[in-house]
């Protein structure tokens, strides 16, 4: 069997027992745990795409909460019912022809990212001939002209009321089925020419357009598949909760995922899967901290969002200590796994 083989058979191998411990898991665990569950997947594709543009891409992104507001709206949009959304506009009736419009789960998920991909498209053409933290100031920007629209914009978006009642069709097996078709995309085309390409304007742009690369063609391209994918994870979120409004996409949401790529290693695929277990956990564990607990005998008082101060303890550990974070820039495959060309024929 060669090596290729191999790889194959373990991947479906491992999808075929990834389904079988989402089965479990959905007949087990109460909904507590699966929504966290749920969320580890969201987040994963969310860290994903943040780190295909940030860490691959060399793009100091802070326009992720913006990307995955306009996904999270188009998808809850098109996926109410007529009837739904004629009862909940109360500010404004619903314009037109989003009044009359309701498509399918799988058709909503989709235009939610292609829209959060087109709005990319508007905001990449004149920020990304900057870089640095320049990109990073306007991308956030962006991200908070995107928010103030969605508050004042009340025949499209229901203002600061917000969308209620969207479907619950983010499942489990929808949110790991996303993952996984995010994961094979992202893979696929960073061990592609253009993934090659990208990663060569990261290192040394003046090197790639000596080479006659069209390093802005290029930055644009990834910057819009990045947005993509955020525009998926937004809109899964949406549909997880069942409810969306404009104070769910502040800057703390884009911090969040943030640290998720940060902890988990700026250019690794692997260390933003990691990195998303752990920081979602940590996440919800660390809840306690926001209100009163008992220790020992001992009634300790809650600080509202104390939790957020801790995590950003974190981030300033993990920066000055271990900035690569928890995978560096490596990742996991088959081959590590079985040694280096083990199995060839």
């Amino acid at each position: 069997m060669t090596t290729k083989t191999r790889n194959f058979v373990l991947t479906l191998a491992a999808l075929g027992l990834a389904y079988v411990g989402i089965f479990l898991i959905d007949t087990h665990l109460d909904a507590y745990k699966i929504r966290i569950i749920n969320l580890i997947a969201i987040n994963a594709i969310l860290a994903v795409s943040l780190n295909f543009i940030y860490g691959f891409g060399g793009m100091f992104s802070l326009g992720h909460s913006g990307f995955m507001a306009i996904g999270a709206y188009t998808s809850a949009l098109l996926v109410l019912s007529p009837a739904q959304k004629e009862m909940m506009w109360m500010l404004q009736d619903v314009a037109w022809p989003f009044s009359v419009l309701q498509t399918p789960f799988w058709v909503s998920l989709l235009a939610g990212g292609l829209a959060a991909a087109a709005f990319s498209l508007v905001i990449a053409l004149p920020v990304l001939r900057l870089g640095g933290d320049y990109l990073g100031i306007a991308t956030l920007g962006f991200a908070e002209i995107i928010r103030v629209l969605i508050v004042n914009w009340a025949s499209i978006t229901n203002g600061s009321l917000g969308i209620k009642g969207i479907p619950p069709h983010a499942t489990l097996y929808v949110n790991y089925t996303c993952l996984f078709v995010t994961l094979y995309c992202i893979v696929r085309l960073l061990r592609s020419n253009f993934g090659n390409v990208i990663k060569a304007i990261r290192d040394d742009e003046i090197a790639a357009k000596v080479m006659g690369i069209d390093t802005f063609r290029y930055r644009v391209l990834a910057f819009c598949l990045g947005a993509f994918f955020a525009g998926i994870g937004g809109a899964l979120q949406g549909n997880l909760i069942t409810t969306i409004d404009p104070n769910m996409f502040t800057f703390l949401l884009t911090y969040n995922v943030l640290m998720i790529v940060v902890a988990g290693g700026l250019g690794s695929i692997t260390g933003s899967i990691i990195g998303s277990v752990i920081i979602t956990v940590m996440l919800e564990w660390l809840r306690i901290a926001d209100s009163d607990f008992t220790l020992g005998g001992w009634t300790i008082p809650g600080v509202p969002g104390m939790r957020m101060v801790i995590f950003a303890v974190a981030l300033l550990a993990i920066i000055l200590y271990r900035r690569e974070g928890i995978m560096g820039m490596h990742e996991f495959s088959w081959n590590w796994l079985f040694g280096r060309g083990r199995g060839d024929k």
